[in-house]
């Protein structure tokens, strides 16, 4: 028998290859599968199933993950201690991993619970600074610095007409076999308090590297480049576009991972796994 355990943690991607596990490389994954590996004493890497698989250098706030441990594992962690299995594996986790990783919560999943499958959509966050934004050095990670100025409505209005469900191959890098549709809930930019732009972006799943080519499309329309039309207009192609900008992985971070209530978690799960397929060009608003 086994407990499924969903751990929601956050971290700073700047030194990791990603998020996925690779040899000879610092990932994410693999500092957190040998971190549960250590405390649970197993053998074997401890496997992790991940809401959202992040590029190299992409940062987390709103991960999500779940691991299955065996039962009779997670009975003897606590010892004599009157403290919950589940908040004994946080706090050795938080005694082991790097500063950079931080698991904030550690609760046994309800049943159905898929932290890929299971989650109804995705939030990003991506900063940059413009000319017109003071450049803090205390933000350098996680906010990119631009050169020139940039008109954030024109970014705003090109973003809109992104969204809806879509065949976002032009801005996707592509994988055999692997569907590039997808429904873009939200894009949307504006000016922070600060004087940075972020660009909010809402997915039900993202492909690779979609988001910073989606970024990178409507800043080439902030920089009075390109037209208003023109990411829309990219959306009719079928393969990746070369004229797209991918932006700097830094400015990025994933914000949150959202899934229905408990009851719905199962069919949530056989849904995603369903191949997407995009509405007929006649079908198409706009």
């Amino acid at each position: 028998m086994t407990v499924r355990l969903r751990l929601d943690l956050a971290y700073d991607g700047t030194d990791f290859s990603g998020w996925a596990a690779q040899p000879s490389r610092r990932t994410v994954e693999g500092t957190l599968s040998a971190a549960l590996s250590t405390v649970l004493r197993t053998s074997e890497p401890v496997g992790i199933t991940v809401a959202g698989r992040t590029d190299a250098g992409v940062h987390a706030r709103g991960q999500v993950a779940h691991v299955d441990v065996a039962t009779e594992v997670l009975a003897t962690l606590p010892g004599r201690s009157d403290r919950t299995p589940e908040r004994v594996l946080l706090n050795r986790l938080g005694g082991l991993l790097p500063p950079e990783v931080v698991v904030q919560r550690v609760t046994r999943a309800p049943d159905g619970f898929d932290a890929r499958f299971s989650a109804l959509e995705r939030r990003y966050l991506y900063r940059l600074a413009d000319a017109e934004a003071p450049r803090d050095p205390l933000r350098r990670r996680d906010t990119v610095w631009w050169p020139r100025s940039l008109d954030v409505a024109a970014m705003d209005e090109a973003a809109h007409e992104l969204l809806g469900l879509k065949d976002f191959a032009a801005f996707c890098k592509r994988r055999e076999g692997a569907t590039t549709v997808r429904t873009l809930l939200e894009y949307r930019w504006a000016r922070l308090d600060d004087g940075v732009l972020a660009a909010t972006v809402r997915a039900d799943a993202f492909c690779h590297s979609m988001v910073r080519a989606l970024v990178g499309a409507v800043v080439a329309v902030g920089e009075g480049r390109r037209p208003i039309a023109w990411p829309a207009e990219l959306q009719h192609r079928r393969e990746r576009a070369s004229e797209i900008r991918v932006m700097p992985a830094h400015g990025l971070s994933l914000e949150a991972v959202s899934y229905p209530p408990d009851a719905e978690l199962a069919a949530r799960a056989v849904a995603a796994r369903a191949r997407r397929e995009a509405p007929a060009a006649s079908d198409r608003r706009g």
